[in-house]
């Protein structure tokens, strides 16, 4: 028999916990629910009694919050679920960390979808949980957050936004090319890596390249029209983006 994950829900409505256990129970084999708890209080006892492999956590609970639960385990061997009924500023940082998260009303595609994603990165890397919980609340502690952590072949790479020139997408990868002249490839798509940095200095010339505007070094008009960036890089610029990416410029450094 294989192996179940040992799994505890907190969440302090109710029903919420039970609906969390039932969708478990119907479509998730591969955990095994054994704990529940309804506020930050009985979801530390019930973390440090149980000894979880996976906690499902509500972010908005009675008398404190889920990532204060976390600040009473400096030493995290557990993975995290976020569940949460609010799309707001706290979902940005979770993104950051590369912590993952369900919004609610719980979509039970999106809800397997990560629970897989739990168990495959517990299979293939079963040392520590899979997102970074420092760099949450770190990142937490700025209207924004300020590292990006970046999932690598060997571990985790921590980047400051201000220090990455572009990106480039390669299939269902990514290229990061860093100010200190380093490249890392992270498999993970370009459009999460736009979502995320949408309220920074970034822009999308093409489909498959995303830059920093803080490294444009010039805009070629002739040869259909590229950006030469400050690495010497000669992206490309797709004909409907080129007004934008003017007007951009314009404001930018105006």
């Amino acid at each position: 028999m294989k192996h179940k994950l040992i799994t505890a829900v907190i969440d302090d409505e109710s029903d919420a916990v039970e609906f969390i256990s039932s969708i478990i129970g119907e479509y998730c084999p591969g955990l095994d629910v054994r704990g529940k708890a309804y506020n930050v209080k009985e979801g530390v006892q019930l973390i440090r009694d149980l000894k979880p492999e996976l906690v499902f956590l509500d972010v908005e609970m009675p008398n404190g919050t889920g990532f204060d639960l976390l600040t009473h385990f400096p030493e995290k061997d557990f993975d995290v679920i976020f569940i949460t009924a609010f799309n707001h500023y706290a979902i940005k940082a979770i993104k950051y960390s590369a912590v993952d998260y369900i919004l609610k009303p719980i979509n039970i595609n999106e809800f397997i979808e990560s629970v897989n994603k739990v168990i495959h990165k517990r299979q293939t890397a079963p040392a520590g949980p899979s997102g970074d919980f420092e760099a949450l609340l770190e990142n937490l502690r700025t209207a924004r957050p300020t590292r990006l952590v970046i999932p690598t072949s060997d571990g985790r790479e921590y980047l400051n936004p201000k220090d990455i020139i572009r990106i480039e997408a390669d299939r269902s990868y990514c290229w990061f090319y860093l100010n200190d002249k380093r490249k890392i490839l992270v498999s993970r798509h370009l459009k999460e890596f736009q979502d995320l940095l949408n309220d920074r200095n970034y822009f999308r010339p093409h489909n498959s390249h995303l830059i920093n505007l803080d490294f444009v070094k010039k805009y070629i008009r002739h040869d259909g029209g590229y950006i030469e960036m400050t690495d010497g890089a000669q992206v490309p610029i797709a004909r409907n983006r080129r007004d934008i990416f003017l007007a951009h410029m314009s404001r930018y450094t105006g």
